[in-house]
């Protein structure tokens, strides 16, 4: 790891050994408390890449991904709500529209907590929510089937399309309101702790200062692409979190040795590629990696698992609940195009994520 010595990294650290790790298997069977979002907000973790003189921390990207690696490696529920924070922060970072002086700061001092209603723009051609310009603002229309953190979260950054083929993100209050209802919360197989519902939104109505991008679809994809093209620090995190049960059993060292070669090398390789200059090229190399990432994920907490035995059946299992994030990191944020990519990776079919010199 090498940015150990960032304050951060210690913070996360701390955060993650005396909190998140020893109330996991609890906080999975019962859900993420609000005293878990309070110790993130004063953490100082809400900022990391944040502005100085707006309250962040301004730390380089590789402070933010190790970070991610070991509060989701400690507790992947509570990681997954507090990363959809980051991107509403980016984007406030960037604007020079209203909203920026409005939200930035109090988001990255840890004073609000963000949600992110928007991967549905990525099932184009399908439209799920509709943006329309009225009374100088925006009315939004539609179903968001995901929406992760309610209750926990005090704002939220809703987009929809417009007839134009514009993508429209907003800030909305984290609350029912008038034209938005939210659904009971969803029991999944993995991360029903990190309370997620579907949004029903008929005529949401959101003023025009609550505005803080206004982007063609087109562009709006190639910036996105990338983001899910990339092996998330979540994976490593969670496969490192395996590794560490593995070696506390005698007759799984030598199975941890190995796989943890293994990873350190898709690490490395994987994040290589994420600081690119150029975020948009070599996306097939980026797959690569990541479905390699993915496989050794899948492997290490698969060996975390058969190690433990029939104890690994109980709900209090820290390796059956690290097998079942990984099960949800297989498919968060997935696009048609990782789909495909990874299903012919899993089919054993050529392709260019089995190229030679990529991972396969």
């Amino acid at each position: 790891m090498t940015t150990a010595a960032h304050p951060l990294v210690v913070r996360a650290r701390r955060l993650a050994d005396g909190l998140l790790a020893p109330q996991a298997e609890r906080v999975d069977q019962e859900g993420v408390p609000a005293s878990h979002i309070e110790a993130l907000k004063g953490s100082g973790l809400l900022g990391v890449t944040a502005p100085a003189e707006y309250g962040g921390a301004d730390a380089p990207a590789a402070v933010a991904r190790e970070t991610a690696e070991i509060l989701a490696g400690a507790c992947c529920s509570t990681w997954f709500v507090l990363t959809q924070h980051y991107t509403p922060v980016k984007l406030l970072a960037s604007t020079e529209l209203p909203v920026r002086e409005r939200l930035l700061g109090p988001l990255v001092r840890g004073e609000l907590l963000s949600g992110i209603a928007y991967a549905h723009v990525r099932a184009f051609p399908r439209i799920p929510v509709r943006a329309m310009p009225e009374r100088d603002g925006w009315r939004f229309d539609g179903t968001v089937p995901w929406y992760t953190g309610w209750t926990l979260n005090d704002v939220m950054l809703l987009a929809g399309v417009s007839e134009a083929d514009e993508v429209v993100f907003a800030f909305a209050e984290a609350r029912e309101q008038p034209g938005l209802r939210p659904s009971p919360p969803m029991r999944l197989a993995a991360l029903t702790a990190a309370r997620t519902v579907s949004l029903d939104l008929h005529g949401l109505w959101l003023p025009g200062e609550s505005v803080v991008l206004r982007t063609p679809r087109e562009k709006f994809a190639l910036v996105d692409r990338p983001r899910n093209t990339n092996a998330s620090p979540a994976v490593f995190g969670v496969a490192y979190a395996a590794l560490d049960l593995l070696e506390g059993n005698p007759e799984a060292k030598e199975t941890a040795r190995s796989l943890r070669g293994r990873l350190d090398e898709a690490r490395r390789e994987a994040y290589a590629l994420w600081d690119h200059p150029v975020p948009h090229e070599r996306i097939e190399e980026r797959l690569a990696w990541k479905l390699r990432a993915h496989d050794l994920m899948r492997t290490a907490t698969t060996a975390a698992l058969v190690a433990g035995g029939g104890r690994s059946m109980g709900l209090d299992s820290r390796a059956q609940r690290l097998a079942r994030e990984a099960m949800f990191l297989l498919v968060q944020g997935q696009t048609a195009e990782v789909r495909r990519a990874h299903l012919g990776h899993l089919s054993g079919f050529p392709g260019p994520t089995d190229a030679p010199g990529s991972a396969g």
